[in-house]
């Protein structure tokens, strides 16, 4: 079962994002207050960001980030998926492939779904390649405060 993050999913949503951040998947850790900040703003009913939670017989599975944007660039709204993981017993059964299909379905206003992934995680990328996803020739450049 996917559905959005709730207050009574924070301890389990923060032990897997401890666990995202303290991966391969990422090249750097962060603060932990920052994963606590981002699950408040998820709660408390954001226009800018939402968070889901999986749940496999209602044990704690995974979570993915989304956030909203305005594009002009691609004519409309575009969510980017900030971060999905999934627990490593758990992956490649199908959870990734059924939130796709699901935001698909919950966000059809949407003019693009935009999404990062480090290149050397080749089972993500042949799933976002399989649900239509193209790599974008840009170099992205951040500042951060």
């Amino acid at each position: 079962m996917i559905r959005k993050l709730e207050k009574k999913d924070r301890e389990e949503y923060l032990k897997m994002a401890h666990e995202f951040y303290h991966s391969p998947a990422v090249l750097h850790p962060i603060p932990d207050s920052y994963m606590e900040k981002t699950f408040d703003e998820c709660v408390n009913d954001s226009v800018y960001a939402e968070g889901y939670v999986f749940l496999e017989e209602e044990q704690y599975v995974g979570y993915a980030l989304v956030s909203k944007t305005y594009s002009q660039e691609a004519g409309g709204y575009v969510y980017w998926l900030e971060e999905l993981y999934i627990r490593e017993a758990f992956r490649s059964k199908g959870l990734g492939r059924q939130f796709f299909v699901m935001m698909e379905e919950e966000k059809k206003g949407a003019s693009r779904f935009r999404l990062e992934v480090e290149e050397d995680n080749e089972k993500a990328i042949a799933l976002y390649k399989r649900l239509g996803y193209k790599t974008l020739n840009y170099t992205q450049m951040v500042k951060d405060f």
